[in-house]
């Protein structure tokens, strides 16, 4: 981001935290930057455990990756999840440049731990309590290391079959959902996938190719 839209956006967060309190964490991410380290500005960063140059969000590492010129619609009041088992309240806004392409990300996570234990304490006493209908809290992570850990358990649960039992199909449908994640815009995360799922790194590259273009035809 330019340094006049970055100096609004620090000051923009501030606000949002002083206004709401401790238990809400605003974040600002510059897509500009190391993708790696693309926190430049954090208030309350103690509801995550998070600081300015920490890594990526599933989020940024989706968007970082996504063909320029590509729209993305903001993301308002969806539940994240905390390493620690913080529940939270989150929105997502994109920052654009003036052709349209998201150059920042605003993103404000608010603790409501606290408020989904005493509503659901309430909803007992009351006797109104009712299923769920609510998808799981996507988590929050500290570092790229832990989102990449993440990221590889996910693509394991989609496929539904334990790595060691995959077939090569499976490992390719893998493959293409860590690639549609970002997941190899992360630092030394092919050796790390490579090791992961017993491959090597010219069988990832043949997987790769395959999950981008399809299966070729023999």
């Amino acid at each position: 981001m330019e340094s006049t839209q970055l100096d609004f956006y620090r000051r923009l967060a501030k606000a949002i935290a002083l206004q709401f309190g401790s238990g809400c964490e605003v974040v600002v991410h510059d897509l500009k930057s190391d993708p790696s380290h693309p926190i430049v500005a954090i208030e309350n960063g103690h509801v995550t455990g998070r600081k300015v140059g920490d890594g990526p969000s599933r989020v940024v590492l989706e968007t970082l990756h996504a063909s320029k010129g590509r729209h993305f619609e903001d993301r308002i009041g969806y539940l994240t999840k905390t390493a620690d088992g913080k529940i939270l309240r989150s929105s997502t806004i994109f920052i654009n440049d003036d052709e349209g392409n998201a150059v920042g990300i605003l993103a404000i996570n608010y603790d409501i731990t606290l408020l989904r234990a005493t509503r659901g304490l309430l909803s007992e006493l009351c006797d109104t309590a009712t299923e769920s209908t609510e998808r799981e809290p996507e988590p929050i992570v500290r570092n790229v290391a832990d989102l990449l850990d993440d990221l590889i358990e996910q693509s394991v649960e989609l496929v539904g079959t334990p790595v060691a039992l995959m077939t090569r199909e499976e490992k390719v449908q893998a493959i293409r959902y860590l690639n549609d994640t970002g997941a190899f815009l992360i630092t030394k995360s092919g050796y790390k996938v490579c090791k992961y799922f017993g491959i090597s790194k010219y069988t990832l590259y043949s997987y790769l190719d395959e999950a981008k273009n399809g299966p070729k035809e023999e």
